[in-house]
C-alpha cells in the first residue's frame, strides 16, 4: 500500500473515528493526521494500522485505537510549553503524537524490542528512556502532562508526585471490571481524578491492584 493510500487512512480516521467521538481539539486532531500510525505498528499490520482497533505489537502488548489516544489528549489540554511523560510508551506512536502539542516528551518503556518498531520515525524532542513503568521517570519531573499509553488498574504515589502542581494525567483506568478514560490534576498537592467515558483498552503490565488477604 503506498504513502498516498495511507494519507487517505489518515482522513478517513479523523472523519469516522476521531470527530465522532468528541475528539474537537485543533491540535489533536492536525497531529493525529499528521504522524503515519503505519510506522509504529508491525510491518505485516501495516495496511490495518487505521482500524478503530487495538494493534497487536508483540510480546502482549498492543497499541490503543486512535480514538483513546485522542480522547486523552483532547481532555488533557496540552500546551505548546508543557513537559510530557508517556508511560509505557511501546513502539512510540502516543510520544510522536504529543512531540507535536508539547514543548519535550519522554517516553518510558522498558521492551525494547517494541521500541525498535518507531524509534526511527520518533522527532528530536521525544528522549526514550528504559526502566520499569510503575516507577515513572524521576529524573526529568516534574511534568506538566503524564500519558499511560494503555489501560491500568492503579496510578502509583511515585508517578503521581512526579507531576507538576496543575499537572494532569491522562489514564484509561480499570475499576471493577470497567475501564474509563479519565483526567487526573494536581493541584495545591492534593490530587483528584475524573472519568469520562467508558472505552477499551490493552492493558498495561505492572500496574494491577494486590488482591487483597483471603483466609
Amino acid at each position: 500500500m503506498g504513502q498516498h493510500n495511507f494519507a487517505e487512512l489518515r482522513k478517513a480516521m479523523v472523519a469516522s473515528q476521531l470527530r465522532t467521538t468528541a475528539v474537537n481539539d485543533p491540535r489533536v486532531v492536525e497531529a493525529m493526521s499528521l504522524v503515519p500510525r503505519e510506522r509504529f505498528v508491525t510491518a505485516d499490520r501495516a495496511g490495518l494500522a487505521y482500524l478503530d482497533i487495538p494493534q497487536p505489537l508483540g510480546e502482549g502488548r498492543s497499541l490503543p485505537e486512535p480514538m483513546v489516544l485522542g480522547r486523552l489528549l483532547t481532555e488533557a489540554r496540552v500546551r505548546p510549553q508543557d513537559r510530557a511523560l508517556v508511560i509505557g510508551s511501546g513502539s512510540g506512536y502516543a510520544a510522536a503524537v504529543l512531540a507535536r502539542l508539547a514543548a519535550s516528551v519522554v517516553a518510558l518503556e522498558e521492551d525494547a524490542s517494541l521500541v525498535a518498531i518507531g524509534a526511527s520515525e520518533l522527532p528530536a524532542s521525544v528522549t526514550q528512556v528504559s526502566g520499569p513503568l510503575a516507577a515513572g521517570w524521576a529524573a526529568a519531573a516534574p511534568y506538566d502532562v503524564i500519558l499511560f499509553d494503555g489501560a491500568v488498574e492503579n496510578i502509583p504515589q511515585a508517578i503521581i508526585d512526579q507531576l507538576a502542581d496543575g499537572g494532569r494525567i491522562a489514564v484509561a483506568l480499570v475499576q471493577n471490571g470497567v475501564t474509563r478514560l479519565a483526567i487526573g490534576r494536581r493541584v495545591a498537592g492534593s490530587f483528584g481524578i475524573s472519568p469520562f467515558v467508558e472505552v477499551e483498552a490493552p492493558i498495561l503490565p505492572g500496574f494491577a491492584v494486590a488482591e487483597g488477604f483471603r483466609f
